[in-house]
Order: structure tokens, then sequence, then C-alpha cells
């Protein structure tokens, strides 16, 4: 479901108008390249360059009795040229205009897709700037472990998406190649200069070797970093979800005015976004694994891979674009309670100094083994009682034989578990 926003850019970028427009362009700039050595004539070009034109109704006409999408389009164009079509596709093989088209529209995607991730780091490290004392517990196995703060979490996404942005524009340079080598890459009917020209003009290399088609793992690659894109999205997800849990609520998802959670239950406010991440995610990483398989192709070519790809690579772009676009909307908007995370961090009644008070301990001389087990009898009874675990350890002739009252008490200092956050965020510039 893609809820009022109709991805504009995506849509246009895997319109079948600009599908046949990037073939036009291909075919075009061949026909200059092959003018440029004198194989066709100049006037010719220039009447190609004039006329050529397409009609998508017409050519999935054509297509019907053709059953050949690309002599289709020739077709169709050779319509509004006249004679001199004779001259365009000259030496080409279908899988040269293809994959060389779909190169470029796949760089497109990418770059679009690019500039949502640079916008969600953006935001990421203004909400890390905000809270980068915000006191909140550490969460291991889902149980408290020792307090953090709320920006930390931030700017840990923040160094994700950084990684990400690097994946993406590996995965964008090694998929912008294009290949116009001829049937099974041995430029017989095609010179090599007609593929280093259209491929400058379009913005792409000319791939160092290819059979009739370029090879795949580069769009696996591709695919596969959009899949890890999706999945860091999804453990962003995941952990607002959690957090916005009732019995938590240190942070949830924008609930706007008029949001409804429930059509029974009007108290609810749901992570629904989130959920919508998270399940989008198992989507992207379901295709790259498609894309895995398309990887191994018979000889110098079959076409086992171009039926899925017409599915997976514009879903994929699509799909993170619009996880992208969401995920940016609940950061910006995110509820934020640092009362609730204060709250939480204090139900344990002190059990997060439990190893500031085992270092004190071993300070001491004891033995790791023993005042470890001194922490852990008092630990074990505060779990079951309820009651401060300060206040057991004063009770512990044990404990109270190594550490005076007051050496505890400065112990329990909430303090000194932030005072190297500002050394993790200067690695950062901040």
């Amino acid at each position: 479901m893609i809820d009022r926003y109709t991805l504009p850019e995506m849509k246009q970028i895997w319109s079948e108008e600009n599908k046949f427009r990037k073939w036009l362009d291909v075919e075009v700039l061949a026909c200059e390249a092959l003018a440029e050595l004198g194989k066709i004539p100049r006037e010719a070009v220039e009447v190609i360059r004039k006329k050529a034109n397409f009609s998508v109704e017409r050519i999935n006409e054509i297509e019907k009795t053709t059953r050949h999408d690309v002599i289709a389009f020739l077709t169709c164009v050779a319509e509004y040229v006249g004679d001199e079509a004779k001259y365009i596709h000259m030496g080409l093989t279908s899988s040269d205009v293809l994959d060389t088209a779909l190169a470029v529209r796949i760089k497109e995607a990418g770059q679009h897709i690019l500039g949502r991730l640079k916008t969600l780091h953006e935001v990421l490290l203004k909400q890390a700037g905000e809270h980068r004392h915000t006191l909140m517990i550490g969460r291991t196995h889902g149980i408290h472990a020792e307090p953090t703060t709320f920006g930390l979490k931030m700017l840990l996404w923040a160094a994700e998406v950084e990684r990400n942005i690097g994946r993406l524009q590996q995965a964008i340079e090694e998929i912008s190649v294009g290949k116009i080598s001829g049937p099974v890459g041995t430029y017989s009917s095609i010179d090599p200069f007609v593929e280093e020209y259209v491929c400058q003009r379009l913005g792409l290399k000319p791939a160092k070797v290819s059979t009739q088609v370029i090879q795949r793992d580069r769009h696996a690659a591709f695919l596969s970093a959009l899949a890890v894109i999706g999945s860091s999205l999804e453990k962003f997800a995941v952990e607002i979800r959690n957090l916005q849990r009732t019995d938590i609520r240190e942070a949830e998802e924008p609930f706007k005015k008029g949001q409804k959670g429930s059509s029974a239950m009007p108290h609810k406010r749901n992570p629904i976004v989130c959920e919508r991440i998270t399940g989008m995610a198992r989507l992207l990483r379901a295709n790259a694994m498609v894309g895995l398989e398309n990887v191994a192709l018979w000889h110098e070519r079959d076409i086992s891979h171009s039926s899925v790809e017409r599915v997976i690579i514009p879903d994929s772009t699509t799909v993170l674009d619009y996880m992208l676009y969401k995920m940016i909307f609940v950061m910006e908007g995110l509820l934020v309670y640092p009362e609730n995370m204060r709250r939480n961090l204090e139900r344990t009644r002190g059990l997060v100094f439990s190893q500031r008070v085992l270092l004190a301990l071993v300070d001491k001389g004891l033995s790791r083994e023993q005042a470890y087990e001194i922490v852990q009898r008092n630990a074990m009874q505060s779990w079951e009682t309820g009651r401060p675990l300060r206040e057991l350890l004063r009770e512990d002739g044990e404990a109270a034989a190594h550490l005076s009252a007051e050496e505890l008490d400065s112990l329990f200092d909430y303090s000194y578990f932030t005072r190297r956050v500002d050394k993790i965020y200067a690695r950062f510039g901040l």
C-alpha cells in the first residue's frame, strides 16, 4: 500500500515512457557514433535525430504480433523516421539496448534513493544532538543492563546510515556500466568506439568485457545493497516499536490528530508505520535473493533473469524509496519521553550500578569471583524483594567490611555512565 504517496520520481523512472525514451537515446547515440566512423551518412543521423519518436500504445500493439519488445519498438520508431530507419540498430543486439538503458534507469533510481538516505542521516544527527545527554536504560537480551543515552542510540543509527550511503554509492558505481558489443560480446558487428561514445554520453562506463548481457553480479550487488539498507530501517523500526510498548513508552512514532488506532479500542496508539517498514524490508531481502539467483545464466546468455528483473528492480527501488520516506517522517516527528526513560531507569532500584560495585570491591583487593558473589547475592535479593540494592549492600556485612556508606553512595551516580559520551560525539565532529 503506497498510502497517498505516489512516489512521483520513482514512478517516472520506471514508467514505460521513460524506458522507451532511454532505448531511443541508446539507438540515436549509436547512430551518431556510426556516423563518426563513416559507417552511415551524417544526413541520415540528422533525420533520425529530428524524427525519431515512439508511442507506447503503438509499441504494445505491434508487440502483440511480434512477441518481441525491441522489434516492436524499432518498428514503431521506423514509422516516425521513414527510410533512414534502416540505419537504426545496425550491428546491435537487443541486450545492447536493454541492458545499457536499464543501467541508466537503475542509476537514476539509486541516486534518488541516495538523496533520501542523506536526508535521513541529517535527521538522525539532529535527534542525536538534541538527546546527547538524555539518560535511558540500555537493554541486552531485552533486560535492563546499564544506562546509555537516547542520543547515542540515534548516533548509532546515523553511523549505520552513513555506511549504507557508502554501500549504495559503491553499488551505483558498479551498476553504471553499459555494453554495446553485439550478440556474444565480441564486437563482431560493431566497433568498440560505438560503445564508448554511447556510454560516455549516458554517464556510464563501458563494461570491460561482456557476453550478450551485462553480467548480473552487478545487479545482484545493487539489490543486495538495497536489502541491507532496508534491514537497517527495519532495525530502527523494531527498536521504536519496542520503545513504544505500553510498559516502556520511552519513544513513539507520530500520532496525528484524528488518527485512529483501533476499530474497537479508542485508546490505542499503534506503531503502524514502523510495522509497515518492518514488513516491507522482507520484500527487499526476498528480491535480493532472486537477484543472486539471476547471476548464473546459461553460456553467453539466456533470459531467465529478464522476466523477474522487470518486477524486482522497479519494486525494490520503489519500496525502499517509500520506506525511507516514511522513516524520515517517523524520525522528524518522533515523540520522546525522557521522564518515562528516567522512571524505567529507576525501576530496578539501583541494579544498574552492579558493575560499579563489583569493580570497587575488586579495587579493594577482593578477587573478581568474591566480588561477583557479593554483588550478585544482593542483586538477586533486590530482584526478589524489591528493596534497593544500595540498602541491601549496606546491610551486608561482607560488603560493608570493604566499602563505607560514603563510598557506597558515591558509586550510585548516573553521571559515571555518561562521562565519555562527548568523546564518542567528537568522532562525528559533534
